[in-house]
């Protein structure tokens, strides 16, 4: 069985998320990854199974990127292509499946089980098993949920690709990504630390980035938080915000209502810090904290910073 990944790229190397793509597509069968634009050597591609990488235009749209992909995936005759869940990859992921004519598993979960993918439903209340009953397939991965395969030690080889791509239909104008102040960006976070009104105010949130830096995290915010203006947006996570799988979350002052407890119910490791003992939070808690976050978040950044 063959397989396309498509590889979003960051300064010449692939995203973490396009990486996990593509591992996942490895253990379905032989896979090749598909690239627009610059590479730093096979951009960490080799290292996750891949042999060949082919490398298309720079500077697509979504439509031109759908025909990208889906030309390869013709080229190459490929049963399943893979593309991370996230904006872009769930764009192109359906431009493709119309392209080819293939089903469409979203937001997979897990490693491949057979011909069955995994996904969560009822916001993430339950999983279920998928099929596809076409003779192709696109899936898309979750960030940070299925994990990297056991590096290997080959290169995977570059080569040039071509196809018709139409007209570009869209031209962005101007591009400015939110600053993350050097941590990693909320979906491919591995540490997390959330907070929410329980906080009183814009000015301490100090306390929550000083214990994010201890631990090396990437901070977030209940959608309260964000919609009266104490952080931005980008920052909220839950059912109606971003949904993350990082390996820890952190969640002080957060009430734990299950819009939010639906955008991080897939945590690893879930730590619940709040006064409120009867929060419904500690219920979904492996660790919970009983305390004011005035008192107990101090004492967590010196114990980490001591660590």
């Amino acid at each position: 069985m063959k397989c396309i990944a498509f590889i979003q790229t960051k300064g010449g190397q692939a995203t973490k998320a396009s990486l996990e793509a593509a591992g996942f597509a490895t253990r379905i069968g032989e896979t090749v990854a598909v690239v627009s634009g610059d590479l730093n050597g096979d951009g960490g591609l080799g290292a996750v199974g891949v042999n060949r990488v082919l490398q298309g235009a720079g500077d697509l749209d979504d439509s031109q990127l759908g025909r990208l992909v889906s030309a390869a995936a013709q080229q190459e005759d490929a049963s399943t292509v893979v593309c991370a869940q996230d904006h872009l990859g769930k764009s192109v992921a359906g431009r493709v499946a119309v392209r080819l004519g293939a089903g469409l598993v979203a937001g997979v979960t897990a490693a491949p089980e057979g011909d069955s993918y995994t996904r969560n439903v009822f916001s993430g209340k339950a999983t279920a098993q998928i099929k596809g009953n076409t003779d192709k397939l696109v899936v898309t991965t979750t960030p940070n949920a299925i994990g990297m395969p056991a590096p290997a030690a080959g290169t995977a080889a570059i080569e040039a690709f071509n196809a018709d791509l139409g007209e570009r239909k869209v031209n962005i104008l101007e591009a400015a990504a939110p600053s993350s102040g050097g941590r990693a960006p909320l979906p491919e976070a591995e540490l997390v630390v959330s907070a929410g009104r329980g906080m009183k105010g814009p000015e301490n949130w100090g306390l929550i980035e000083d214990l994010a830096d201890a631990v090396g995290a990437t901070t977030a915010c209940s959608r309260p938080v964000s919609d009266i203006g104490w952080r931005p947006h980008h920052e909220h996570v839950g059912q109606t915000g971003i949904a993350i799988r990082p390996n820890l979350y952190i969640a002080i002052g957060i009430s734990g209502a299950i819009q939010h407890l639906a955008g991080v119910n897939g945590s690893k490791v879930i730590v619940v810090v709040n006064k409120d003992p009867e929060a419904p939070f500690f219920k979904a808690a492996d660790y919970g904290i009983v305390g004011d976050a005035f008192d107990v978040v101090p004492k967590l950044t010196e114990a980490f910073k001591a660590l």
